[in-house]
């Protein structure tokens, strides 16, 4: 049976929503909220009392409870800043004593290994998962990451993130597993479902990279205006049918997982509570007869424009879409099922009143 790794938010309307689905839920992740912690995602206009988390955290017994220092990288400085450092720790520490925390979801090593020589104490309570932003995508990879991680204070993780690409790569996905399975039986492994970025994204390290500096405070948060100008939101919007290459996993096709993996990660944390409970019910259920688009992470600008009418997308959609060669020149199918399942969308002004 798969189980759904989500995001956590100390809102207390989504942690009762959280609570009544805890049997489909494996894991929840979740920022740690603090200034000068940054991860993976742009910083939040309002950040919740650090105390708020551990409370919200504890109405959810059941699931495994990551915390993330995913940011693809920290200012050099961090890395010998014993102030900063024990900053991070003291948090992980108040976690761990509330009984709420059982690992990090890391990217940048150097950090690993500066918050292990810190506290190896701390550390050794937590296991340090590598995020999807590690880009595990063969074995080889696997193997060097949880190499590197067995070189710190930190236990070895319970469950791993794959890269995105083998969603729709399932023979490749298939030898990892089995090669996993043979030398890690006890590692879980889990694939990204509704992130929704552009096929392998060749924008992808470097707008990882801009949200990082963003988060160090050396420069101001200019992604998405890049986006709309040069990358992603500009190519989905002047060619939409490249949206069904993305490698996103739809409710209807998990059980293609099964076997092969054990835990479909779900993500959307900016989006809030309202599409992150849509997103968890839709794949807990594995159905949602809505627009495909509002499952979306980083599609979500491309839903107010398009209505993909997930139902009518044909039974064979992840076999015909696995088995693509990609070469797009010389094939209309996506162009085609576009023009059968979606219905641009009146434009319409944000209502930005709260």
């Amino acid at each position: 049976m798969l189980l759904l790794d989500v995001p956590f938010l100390p809102d207390p309307d989504y942690v009762e929503f959280l609570a009544e689905f805890q049997p489909s839920l494996y894991s929840v992740h979740f920022s740690l909220f603090l200034k000068n912690i940054p991860d993976g995602r742009h910083r939040s206009s309002t950040v919740p009392e650090f105390g708020d988390l551990a409370t919200a955290l504890a109405r959810l017994p059941g699931p495994k409870k990551y915390g993330l220092l995913n940011s693809r990288f920290h200012h050099p400085s961090l890395y010998t800043d014993k102030t900063a450092l024990h900053t991070i720790i003291r948090a992980l520490d108040t976690l761990l004593a509330a009984d709420v925390l059982h690992g990090i979801t890391i990217v940048d090593f150097y950090l690993l290994q500066a918050l292990s020589d810190t506290s190896p104490e701390t550390c050794s309570q937590l296991e340090a998962l590598p995020g999807v932003n590690c880009m595990l995508d063969s074995f080889a990879k696997v193997r060097a990451c949880l190499e590197a991680i067995a070189e710190t204070g930190f236990k070895p993780p319970t469950k791993i993130n794959l890269d995105r690409s083998l969603n729709r790569n399932l023979p490749e996905l298939a030898d990892i597993s089995k090669q996993c399975r043979r030398h890690y039986p006890k590692i879980k492994l889990t694939l990204l479902a509704n992130e929704g970025c552009l096929d392998r994204c060749p924008f992808k390290l470097a707008h990882d990279a801009q949200i990082a500096f963003a988060n160090t405070g050396c420069i101001a948060n200019e992604t998405h205006a890049t986006n709309q100008e040069l990358g992603c939101i500009r190519e989905l919007g002047a060619q939409p049918a490249k949206l069904f290459k993305s490698p996103f996993i739809r409710p209807e096709n998990l059980q293609h997982y099964e076997g092969m993996v054990e835990v479909i990660k779900l993500c959307g944390r900016t989006l809030g509570p309202a599409f992150l409970q849509r997103v968890v019910r839709g794949y807990a259920a594995r159905r949602y007869d809505g627009n495909l688009l509002d499952l979306m992470d980083t599609m979500e600008w491309l839903a107010k424009r398009l209505h993909v009418a997930n139902k009518e997308l044909p039974a064979d959609f992840l076999t015909r879409l696995s088995s693509c060669d990609k070469n797009c020149r010389a094939c209309s199918y996506c162009s085609e099922l576009l023009d059968k399942s979606a219905t641009p969308l009146p434009f319409q002004l944000e209502d930005l009143r709260q």
